[in-house]
């Protein structure tokens, strides 16, 4: 069989299963209100490396509306990257910020180091919202943010994919979560993060 036609078959096959994911995501998603109220702020308890390798708190975001996303340099939804970027862009002056994570648990889509990473981000898609170190998002060396978030947030489930999404409010507590194929300028996502920022009942203690 030919390579080009073998790399077809295995595009396809990545595609599917990309997308599995997703819908299984959305079929077996369960929200748990009362542990989400229990669990606000605690986000704002991490420190994280940045892309750059200086040490940041999350506390930083603090009265912010937080997207946060596991995002590959490889992945059939990197492109997302300049969708992210435009989301970004219409809402930052409202107080919206975005932090990337880079992960390569899925198809190993993200190898490179966190120079490579941020060349890559950078040249192709000059993004502006804050991108971290690469880490693990789940397995055995999942990080605790990640425990935090697939276990104790209120929206639990280990990460299907790349690209998937929580939203925090202005007080650190998890108010959404979103399918890797969720479109981050599509009308779900824009319209949770109008809400949070509009919530006025979220402000900091």
């Amino acid at each position: 069989m030919a390579m080009k036609e073998l790399i077809r078959r295995a595009s396809l096959s990545i595609v599917s299963t990309i997308f599995a994911a997703g819908e299984a995501f959305r079929k077996k998603q369960r929200i748990n209100p009362m542990q989400a109220e229990k669990s606000a702020g605690k986000v704002y308890e991490f420190e994280m490396k940045t892309i750059d390798g200086k040490t940041r708190k999350l506390s930083a975001y603090k009265g912010h509306p937080l997207l946060i996303v596991n995002t590959a340099s490889l992945c059939g939804f990197t492109p997302q990257y300049k969708d992210l970027e435009a989301l970004y862009e219409k809402f930052k002056n409202k107080g919206l910020s975005i932090a990337a994570f880079p992960a390569n648990e899925f198809g190993a889509q993200e190898p490179g180091c966190d120079a490579d990473i941020k060349k890559f981000c950078m040249t192709k898609y000059s993004i502006s919202f804050d991108l971290y170190s690469k880490i693990s998002v789940k397995g055995e060396a999942i990080h605790p943010l990640y425990k935090h978030l697939t276990v104790e947030s209120g929206f639990p489930g280990e990460i299907p994919w790349n690209f998937s999404k929580f939203l925090v409010n202005k007080n650190g507590k998890v108010v959404a979560r979103f399918a890797p194929d969720a479109n981050p300028v599509g009308t779900q996502i824009v319209a949770a993060v109008e809400d949070a920022l509009a919530d006025e009942s979220a402000v900091e203690q």
